[in-house]
């Protein structure tokens, strides 16, 4: 496999029902910035540089995607708790078969839980 290193993720759209009760959910959880729209975009921002341009997009277009965010112990604790307390469903597993439940596997923490407009987040640390 050949990599190149010029190249880099620099940002992918998140469809959703209301992009910024989308945008806000997400930045509030991982206590990150919305940044300021850009177009039809409202734009989190990602330690390395990546964005999550939130778009609104009629709820029947919508498919279901997954997200997933490498952060540290001390950020896994403080975005977990926020999720404790704003009472969103969390859960130990992609197919969201363990409810309430924290993925421990492999020395990592993980955990899933949904956004406003159905997409699957993941957080996860590192090993």
């Amino acid at each position: 496999m050949t990599v190149h290193s010029s190249v880099e993720l620099n940002h992918t759209i998140v469809h959703s029902r209301d992009r910024s009760e989308s945008a806000h959910f997400l930045a509030d959880i991982l206590g990150l910035e919305v940044g300021p729209q850009s177009g039809p975009f409202l734009p989190v921002g990602t330690a390395n540089g990546v964005t999550l341009d939130f778009a609104d997009t009629p709820a029947e277009e919508i498919k279901e995607q997954h997200y997933a965010f490498l952060v540290s112990e001390e950020q896994f604790d403080v975005s977990f708790a926020r999720l404790e307390e704003r009472g969103v469903t969390y859960y130990a597993d992609p197919f969201r078969r363990r409810p309430g439940e924290i993925n421990q596997g492999g020395g990592r923490r993980g955990v899933y839980f949904l956004d406003p407009s159905g997409h699957s987040m993941e957080l996860l640390t590192g090993a």
